[in-house]
């Protein structure tokens, strides 16, 4: 039933990223599967809490493994947690001795050594690495004078590597395996919210797995409280590119990706902000081509969505992104429009209180909403209050 469903709705769309126009006007053109975002809009509900979590939601992560599906959160509370997505119990609990700013699935220890490990940064200056199974802490990193804010594992070398973001102006890339910096970016005049790993540069360049750390065609940007989005070359250390134009301090930045079928990713910045806006940028003028305005308070996380609309003024479809803000709403909008948003999803005002942070997800619903008829697509955010919640 879902697959007749699915064939009937999804669209194979045909898509590349190009410039009309002096960068004007952004054309998206995919070569992936995407799910029409109106048969999301109209079709999808809330339809799974996961409560324990008395402060904010920093951050979630998604993974698969032992034959289920998990999410793991950090929190306010000073707890990361991790809860079964089938039953939305909680499985795993690592009480801390401070805030917990980020969390993630760790690749490295799942693909090297087969352990399921969640990497979280807190206010207490560390980074640590603690094992699900027998609840216990691995590895730390703690050669750092002040607190971390976000983190992300490389998408290459089975993610040995790890950047992270801080108080103290600086970002940091670690290797997981050492626990030692190899680098230190400096260049920010103010806390460093959110890092991200770009997509593959030159992919058809045979000296990319060549370097120091096998990181050449990599880039890493970053997003501050001096309102800048800044580019580094990963071997090299060195800052690349300046992106001015937030009024606010930049709290979320993320690469357009590969894996959403945007060729060209690495030229394309998504970013948000303490001043309530939404930008695209192009990497290679240091513009930014669209800013979407509607939110009421700070941007917390921007994502890339798998959605796609049709467009009739630009005569074809349209790629879709998201943003998540402290005013209680997760928001859609049209890659290559600023006019208002597609969509919008609304947290509850009682129990969620602000949109924290988010992820899109691709469940196995076997068994579980033999009903859905969405495309397969779920939205994960974590609330203000503490509330965790999908909407599918």
């Amino acid at each position: 039933m879902i697959l007749m469903i699915i064939e009937h709705w999804v669209q194979i769309l045909s898509i590349k990223l190009g410039w009309i126009n002096d960068f004007n006007k952004l054309v998206v053109k995919y070569a992936t599967t995407s799910v029409m975002l109106n048969i999301f809009s109209s079709s999808s509900k809330l339809i799974k809490t996961f409560d324990g979590h008395i402060g904010r939601v920093h951050s979630i992560d998604y993974s698969e493994f032992d034959g289920g599906q998990f999410i793991c959160s950090g929190s306010q509370d000073y707890t990361v947690r991790v809860w079964d997505v089938d039953t939305t119990k909680q499985i795993g609990q690592f009480r801390h001795s401070s805030v917990v700013n980020c969390v993630k699935f760790s690749p490295y220890h799942y693909h090297n050594l087969r352990l399921n490990v969640i990497c979280f940064s807190s206010f207490d200056k560390a980074v640590r690495f603690w094992d699900i199974k027998e609840n216990k802490q691995l590895q730390i990193f703690n050669e750092n004078d002040s607190w971390f804010s976000g983190i992300v594992f490389s998408s290459f070398n089975s993610g040995q590597y790890l950047c992270s973001g801080s108080f103290n102006k600086t970002i940091r890339l670690l290797d997981v395996e050492t626990t030692k910096t190899l680098h230190t970016f400096n260049g920010h005049t103010a806390s460093v919210w959110c890092v991200s790993f770009s997509p593959l540069q030159n992919s058809n360049d045979k000296s990319n797995n060549i370097g120091v750390i096998g990181g050449n065609g990599y880039t890493i940007c970053s997003g501050s409280s001096d309102q800048t989005i800044r580019m580094w070359d990963i071997e090299t250390g060195k800052q690349l590119t300046i992106l001015k134009g937030h009024e606010g301090a930049v709290l979320t930045a993320q690469y357009g990706s590969n894996e959403s079928g945007i060729v060209g990713g690495v030229n394309i910045i998504l970013s948000g902000s303490a001043d309530k806006s939404v930008r695209l940028w192009d990497v290679r003028s240091s513009k930014h081509i669209q800013v979407f305005n509607g939110h009421t308070d700070d941007v917390s996380a921007v994502e890339y969505s798998p959605f796609v609309v049709n467009n009739i003024e630009a005569g074809g479809s349209s790629n879709v992104i998201c943003s998540g803000s402290l005013d209680n709403t997760i928001r859609f909008w049209d890659i290559r429009s600023n006019k208002d948003e597609l969509h919008v999803i609304k947290g509850d005002d009682g129990k969620d209180r602000g949109i924290v942070c988010f992820k899109f997800l691709l469940l196995n619903t076997q068994g579980r909403h033999n009903e859905k008829t969405n495309g397969g697509v779920d939205l994960c955010y974590g609330s203000y209050k503490g509330p965790i919640c999908i909407w599918g």
